[in-house]
């Protein structure tokens, strides 16, 4: 049994039953959790990227405070104060840093970062009420965490993010696609019901707080003569003294170094032959354009039953899926299974964080979205969506599932050979030459968008 990850299950155990009333709406081998509330670990966890939706007042900046405040040791009076909150009006300066004025008129030029970008977990209240060109100012740090003022670089070497995001209403902004495709998941923060709602007020976060504390961090964040290593130094000492100020209330928290232990363990995990061909499978109907090549924005599939993939994703989704995508859903298979205690991930992993990761990244097709919109859900649309379409591709897959992983072997085999026959399995575990030729054919007569993909690189690398 893994320390570090008893310790996580315990903190969420926490903020689940005296901060965050919430309603277990996901159910995983037996044990039921809230998705919010779980992926909002996670993401705190493995330096995930979060927006959470819902309407106002559902608890989902107050989350993932809490989140922030116990996974990484910091006070809530610091997290609260270093939120970015999102309005027209809001400025780089506000949001990134502005230039020291005192440095200024000596001839110098020297950045004030702001607390948001230099703690290693931030938090951007309603999103979408930031101007679209607004949103450009945060994009390659909330990528890469990577920012720019002036002449000056500060890059976060760990970095989470959270961001929330309220129903579309007058006050609200499009979030732009480039933006929205940073995130790794999108998640819904959701009423929890009548009886819970009432406890809202006995919640107990006042242990979380901590002015004196609070104040030495803000003050240690503000000395600029110092590298930013040097501050980030300081500021973890001052961690340490929180966490005593919480054990001596029972409350338990994240180290750095604990952090780094669970990224550890977690990215150690492998993904089984099942669920390494899942993603394959869903990657390739996500970016597959049978008129084109690829899925693109800009350019539309042909459409009627003339198209044999017209059941498929490409004719549901508008754009195309982005490198960013299995890098998502890896990491958020990975974390479930990890916390789960299990020694690998497998396809039923991947199907329970899957719609998560696809729910903020694409636009689907009126078509799609008047097919499931008056379906019985729990969800909001967009993760709705995303659920219908992964049990869709998995369906798919595991269909064909022996024929799928036949033919990617066998272009593996054609690829290191370079030869124009070798030897499979088939599916009675018998032996089987295949030559080069009916391979390639038999791959045109399949009717799923991987085929394509297994025939394009074997053609490509062989």
């Amino acid at each position: 049994m893994s320390v570090i990850r008893d310790k996580a299950r315990r903190i969420y155990d926490y903020i689940s039953g005296e901060l965050y009333f919430n309603l277990p709406d996901m159910e995983v081998k037996g044990e039921k959790y809230n998705s919010a509330l779980l992926l909002s670990v996670f993401t705190g966890l493995n330096e995930g990227k979060a927006l959470l939706i819902g309407e106002p007042g559902l608890g989902k900046t107050t989350s993932a405070e809490y989140v922030a405040s116990l996974f990484y040791r910091l006070p809530l009076d610091v997290v609260m104060g270093s939120e970015v909150s999102g309005h027209p009006e809001q400025t780089e300066e506000k949001m990134v840093g502005g230039p020291d004025l005192g440095e200024l008129n000596k001839g110098n030029v020297r950045v004030i970062w702001s607390d948001f970008t230099q703690l290693p977990i931030k938090i951007v209240d309603e999103i979408n009420r930031l101007p679209e060109q607004k949103q450009n100012i945060i994009l390659n740090g909330v990528d890469r965490g990577v920012w720019h003022y002036l002449d000056e670089v500060l890059i976060n070497n760990e970095h989470s993010l959270f961001a929330t995001a309220n129903y579309q209403d007058r006050g609200t902004n499009t979030i732009t696609r480039p933006l929205r495709d940073r995130f790794d998941i999108m998640v819904e923060s959701k009423h929890p019901g009548a009886t819970l709602a009432t406890m809202v007020t006995k919640k107990k976060d006042a242990h979380l707080k901590n002015e004196p504390i609070a104040r030495k961090m803000w003050a240690s964040l503000k000395e600029m003569e110092k590298d930013y290593s040097a501050r980030l130094d300081g500021l973890e000492k001052l961690s340490d003294e929180y966490s005593d100020y919480l054990k001596s209330n029972g409350i338990e928290a994240f180290s750095k170094n604990e952090r780094v232990l669970a990224r550890d363990e977690i990215n150690s995990l492998e993904f089984d032959e099942d669920a390494e061909t899942l993603v394959r499978c869903m990657i390739s109907e996500l970016s597959f354009g049978c008129s084109h090549g690829q899925k693109r924005s800009n350019e539309a599939c042909s459409e009627g039953d003339k198209c044999r993939y017209v059941n498929y994703l490409p004719h549901q989704i508008i754009n195309c899926a982005s490198n960013r995508l299995p890098k998502s859903i890896y990491k958020y298979s990975k974390t479930l299974a990890w916390f789960l205690g299990d020694d690998e991930v497998t396809a039923e992993h991947v199907k329970l964080a899957a719609p998560y990761a696809l729910a903020p990244r694409f636009e689907w097709k009126d078509s799609y979205v008047s097919k499931h919109e008056k379906d019985e859900r729990n969800d909001s649309i967009h993760i709705h969506l995303a659920k219908r379409a992964v049990e869709e591709v998995a369906t798919r897959y595991e269909e064909q599932a022996h024929e799928i992983k036949q033919a990617m072997v066998a272009a593996r085999k054609f690829i290191e050979t370079n030869g124009d026959e070798v030897e499979i399995d088939t599916q009675d575990k018998a032996k089987k030459t295949l030559k080069f030729d009916d391979f390639i054919k038999n791959l045109d007569e399949q009717n799923h968008p991987i085929y394509v993909d297994i025939k394009n690189n074997v053609k490509a690398f062989r």
